[in-house]
Order: structure tokens, then C-alpha cells, then sequence
């Protein structure tokens, strides 16, 4: 029986050994391949597997990590520029040292340029095709680190980042990253629905700490704003997947749990124009055609 929760499929799409390991091995060596054969500036993290990292251009008008079309829309609207400017958490320790300052979003592994290379592209959010697979009205402007406003107990709200907000929609974006986090059942129990929403003693934990901390976080602010819900992972990700059924089983409402969702990147590359769906396989491995895969 088709999952209803389940935007698209999941036959049919490339399965990959290893989880996040597995497809970070994959993207180091498609994107070294492809910034040599492109001629790109590039570096190098340090340690066993080396990232590939790009900087801007020295006119600052194209970088290597965007395809051309969506940096130059990022470029334009300023909400969309800040992004670029949240610098590396990790440039001082594994990255070489440049006059650039590296960024988040020069990384190759990057979930958020993965994210603002799709929905920034011209056109994207007005194709009919991509608003039905997601749930949203033609036209709508994304809002990259949107800020929910969530409650807690003591009567105070907690504002933390949402990857994106595309209309009506909450989005979290996953390319390599390890899981959905873990936090302290002192913390998470601070939120003031909590018990409202979730089967509490039915959701995933590790001793006193939560699994899947943003997924919780994320399903709350849906409700607080009664909006809905999306997981964009890759469909090379079953790890991910999986964690997002555990903990979309706890939901208590029928009517937020089908207002919560997960989509694969690769589900969406197939609504994509020709030029990023292009850019997409070649530098990310993402397809909508599973024959692309040989």
C-alpha cells in the first residue's frame, strides 16, 4: 500500500552501501572530477577524505559550488546573499589557509547550496510540476533560515533555523549530514506541545536524549503555525528515511501527520529545467531518470 505520507516513490531510485559515509565518498570524487575538468577554482580539505571546497570567483560574479543561473538570482536579492556569508565552522582546522574566507556554502557537501542551487534557479517555484509535487501555490518566494516562532512551557518562544520556508511549507534539507541530531530530554521537553503532538514514550531515544531532534522541532513548528511539513533528503539515504518514519509514527493528529512529508532530491530533479537537472547529476549524482545510473 502506498505510503500517504510519501510524496512520490521510492522504487526505482538508486540505493547506495554505507549511508552518509558512502555518499560523502561519492560527491568528494565527483566534485573533484568535476572542478578539474571544469576548470574551476578549488581546494582541498585536509584529513582521510578531502572535501573539495570552492571560493568566488575574483570578480565575485560566479562560484564554482552554484550553477551559474541561481548564484546570479542569489546574488540580486539581498535575504538570499546573507546566506552566503555564514562562515565555515570548521575553515581554521581543515581547510587551507586563503585570503578567501571559506564559507558554509563553499562546501561541497553542503546541504544548503544544495538547496538555494534548486530553488534560487529562475523559474523553478513557477513550474506547475514542482508546486503539486510540493504542496505549494506558483510563484511563492523562498525564505532560506526562516525563523518559527515555537513555544514553550515557560510561556517564551524558541526561534531556531528552519532550512527553508517555501509558502505554506517547512522545509529540513539533508545531503551527508550523519542523522537529525540528539538532544537532552531536559531540553526538548521545555517545548510547551510536546506531549500534544508526539506519543511521547514512543519516540526514539539514546538513554536521556532524543533522537531526531530536529524532526521533533521542526513537526512542532508546523503545528504552532499550522503549516506543513517536507524532509528533502537523498534517495541514496534509506538511514535518513527511516529515522523520518520513526519518528513521523509518533505524531498523535492523522491531520498533521498528512501534513507531513518527505521528498528525495532526486523525485524533485525529475520536475527540474534540462540545465539543472544537468548540473544536478553531474556534480551531486542526482537523477530523476534511473537509467542515468547505467
Amino acid at each position: 500500500m502506498r505510503d500517504r505520507n510519501r510524496i512520490g516513490k521510492i522504487g526505482g531510485e538508486p540505493r547506495m552501501k554505507g549511508g552518509a559515509a558512502g555518499l560523502r565518498y561519492e560527491l568528494c570524487a565527483r566534485n573533484a572530477s568535476y572542478a578539474t575538468e571544469s576548470q574551476l577554482p578549488h581546494a582541498l580539505s585536509s584529513g582521510q577524505q578531502a572535501v573539495v571546497v570552492y571560493p568566488s570567483s575574483d570578480d565575485r560574479r560566479h562560484h564554482g559550488n552554484f550553477i551559474d543561473a541561481s548564484y546570479r538570482a542569489i546574488l540580486k536579492r539581498a535575504e538570499w546573499r546573507r546566506r552566503l556569508q555564514k562562515v565555515h565552522s570548521h575553515g581554521n582546522q581543515s581547510l587551507p589557509k586563503s585570503e578567501w574566507v571559506w564559507r558554509e556554502l563553499d562546501s561541497s557537501m553542503s546541504s544548503d547550496a544544495l538547496l538555494m542551487n534548486i530553488f534560487c534557479y529562475p523559474g523553478v517555484t513557477k513550474r506547475r510540476e514542482v508546486s503539486l509535487l510540493l504542496g505549494t501555490e506558483p510563484g511563492e518566494i523562498p525564505q532560506f533560515g526562516f525563523m518559527p516562532r515555537v513555544p514553550l512551557v515557560t510561556g517564551a518562544v524558541e526561534r531556531t533555523e528552519v532550512d527553508m520556508k517555501l509558502g505554506d511549507v517547512l522545509f529540513e534539507a539533508k545531503l551527508t549530514e550523519g542523522d537529525f541530531q540528539v538532544q537532552d530530554r531536559r531540553i526538548v521537553q521545555q517545548y510547551r506541545d510536546l506531549k500534544e503532538v508526539f506519543e511521547c514514550r514512543k519516540l526514539p531515544r539514546q538513554g536521556k536524549r532524543y533522537v531526531s531532534y530536529q524532526l521533533l522541532r521542526n513537526v512542532l513548528a508546523a503545528y504552532a503555525l499550522d503549516l506543513s511539513f517536507c524532509v528533502l533528503l537523498d534517495g541514496r539515504r534509506q538511514d535518513l528515511l527511516e529515522q523520518w518514519y520513526r519518528v513521523m509514527r509518533c505524531i498523535r493528529s492523522t491531520t498533521l501527520r498528512t501534513r507531513c512529508k518527505v521528498l528525495t532530491w532526486q523525485e524533485l530533479a525529475a520536475c527540474l529545467p534540462s540545465a539543472l537537472r544537468k548540473f544536478l547529476l553531474v556534480k551531486y549524482g542526482i537523477t530523476g531518470n534511473p537509467a542515468d545510473f547505467g
